[in-house]
């Protein structure tokens, strides 16, 4: 992965024509300002000069006035960067690019993204999928172009939640997924397999849980010592109810200094949600696919129920003696939780995920 992160990074403007109707302009997370402004003008010079007033922009991160001046038809889609975006999003995207391509041959869209190119992935390879199902024929070309990008460009970078909102997409489409509407109500997550984040061993995880990007629960931290093969149970009585995009995140809080590292994170639907019991492994984890602190064999597990009520028999799943659980939330590090103008606040958002900025 080092390799292709370093290629990402290292690129000023990417602009490429997927097709000849839908063009991703991509600039690294990172860019100066003064960089991004100046690659920002000349592009749009470009584009006017090609395409006159016939092209629209989709913008996938952050709202940013430049872009407005620049060309007056923006539509904001924005979410933070390595997140999935909301499902109801992903459908409101395919929509207004199908809308604005079929008002007139001589329209074209423009991707913008600054940051991770896996959100320009999930756009496109939602679309392939949407135009799979409405388009014609002739098209196909530009579905096997889509598709190209998809593997070439995003995949390498994306998270697998990404994916898995793409899949969800699909299914969605093609009618391979059943919508569940029953409530879920979420009692125990499982981690197997206890990833090493301490010196001796161990971690001290807690969960924070965010229904459609608002905060719902902030679990206790645990400690947690022994070896990689062991279980630890974070149990939530009675059980939440979880409805729509799930975002569920397992911090380390370090011991005796006031930061945070990422255990975890993973996003659902829960319209995809049929089994009471769901498995995530290590490679269908945000972030965690590629770190080695967490066990390859490692796996996240999900107990759900349809009440509240404490579900009967599950006792096997109590914790040992050698976990303890300390429930003072009250530390303003546990407590960052909100998502609100992250992206406008800060540049980085891993600056966000390891806890060194209040929201996250």
């Amino acid at each position: 992965m080092s390799v292709v992160q370093t290629m990402e990074e290292s690129y000023e403007v990417d602009l490429v024509y997927i097709t000849e109707r839908i063009i991703s302009l991509s600039f690294p997370g990172n860019a100066e300002e003064r960089s991004y402004a100046t690659n920002l003008k000349e592009v749009a010079t470009m584009l006017r000069s090609k395409h006159g007033e016939h092209y629209l922009v989709l913008n996938l991160s952050e709202w940013r006035n430049d872009l407005t001046k620049l060309n007056p038809k923006v539509l904001e889609f924005g979410w933070p960067d390595h997140h999935a975006p909301a499902l109801d999003k992903i459908c409101s995207m395919c929509k207004a690019i199908d809308t604005w391509l079929n008002g007139d041959p001589h329209n074209v869209v423009v991707l913008h993204n600054k940051g991770n190119r896996g959100r320009t992935g999930v756009v496109v390879a939602a679309y392939m999928h949407y135009s799979n199902i409405s388009a014609s024929a002739d098209q196909a070309l530009d579905r096997f172009a889509m598709r190209r990008f998809y593997e070439d460009k995003a995949l390498p970078v994306g998270q697998p939640s990404q994916k898995r909102y793409v899949r969800y997409f699909n299914g969605l489409l093609s009618g391979h997924i059943k919508i569940n509407n029953k409530p879920l109500f979420l009692h125990h997550v499982i981690m197997h397999g206890i990833p090493n984040f301490e010196s001796k061993g161990g971690c001290r995880p807690f969960l924070k849980i965010y229904q459609a990007m608002q905060p719902v629960y902030t679990s206790g931290i645990y400690n947690v010592q022994g070896d990689s093969n062991t279980s630890i149970c974070i149990t939530i009585e009675p059980g939440l109810l979880l409805k729509g995009d799930i975002l569920l995140k397992c911090y380390h809080k370090k011991y005796r200094t006031p930061t945070r590292d990422m255990v975890f994170r993973v996003q659902f639907h829960t319209c995809a949600i049929h089994d009471l019991g769901v498995v995530f492994g290590k490679n269908e984890l945000d972030e965690t696919f590629r770190d080695e602190r967490f066990p390859e064999y490692g796996k996240v597990e999900f107990v759900f129920s349809y009440g509240p009520e404490k579900i009967k028999g599950l006792s096997h799943l109590e914790n040992g003696p050698s976990v303890s659980v300390d429930y003072n939330t009250q530390d303003p590090l546990i407590r960052w939780d909100s998502y609100e103008n992250c992206n406008q606040r800060c540049e980085d958002t891993e600056n966000c995920e390891h806890g060194t900025c209040p929201y996250g």
